[in-house]
């Protein structure tokens, strides 16, 4: 036991079960007694609580950074550390994937690139549905802006979801902007409004497979 809090239940439930004096627990415990008496001033953050449990449940795939960005948006400023905090105490952690099997074999690098629509990615994605019925997806994500061009499935599916991703969604590798937002500064620095600057993130061997767009 390392935490006051800790200590403190073990107090109580020493004096409860073995009616041990206050003295005689904290000096079993090993706890100070000044801080037996301690009262927490935190509030409880009902509210902020309850909204990021909503995000969480609206974005299964979202970790605390981006949910904390979510937070900003609805106009709540607190620190990245505290959503942190109230995210592992809410137990949101979203569970980890296994990793992907990767091709063997050295890749050249791939060029920088700084302009929309100069290169997309092609990648499959696979799920199942309740009834165990499997499909699969064919995403085109264009590689400068990340905006997903196209969602081909073997079933309909709704536009509303790719407009969310470029419009919603933040990206790690934008800064966390969305694609529709990086794609419009792009634009404007090649309206010659601000010097062309390409993101570091795009500077990495891309290992995926590419479809180089005509013209």
């Amino acid at each position: 036991m390392v935490a006051p809090a800790a200590k403190r239940q073990a107090v109580a439930h020493l004096q409860a079960t073995l009616g041990m004096s206050e003295r005689r627990a904290c000096a079993v415990v090993g706890a100070d007694r000044t801080s037996m008496r301690y009262r927490s001033c935190r509030a409880d953050d009902g509210d902020l609580r309850s909204r990021l449990c909503e995000l969480a449940q609206q974005r299964r795939r979202f970790g605390y950074r981006r949910l904390h960005i979510l937070l900003r948006r609805d106009g709540i400023t607190i620190n990245r550390k505290k959503t942190q905090r109230l995210y592992r105490e809410e137990g949101l952690t979203v569970r980890r994937r296994k990793g992907r099997r990767r091709a063997v074999g050295a890749r050249a690098p791939a060029p920088v690139l700084a302009l929309p629509n100069q290169r997309w990615s092609l990648d499959f994605v696979h799920d199942q549905l309740v009834t165990g019925r499997r499909f699969r997806v064919l995403n085109i994500v264009a590689d400068v802006t990340r905006e997903c061009l196209r969602a081909v499935v073997d079933t309909s599916i709704s536009g509303r979801r790719v407009d969310d991703y470029n419009t919603e969604r933040p990206h790690s590798s934008l800064g966390y902007a969305t694609p529709a937002a990086f794609a419009a500064e792009l634009e404007r620095q090649r309206a010659g409004l601000t010097p062309p600057v390409a993101s570091p993130a795009l500077m990495r061997n891309n290992t995926g497979r590419s479809l180089v767009a005509a013209g």
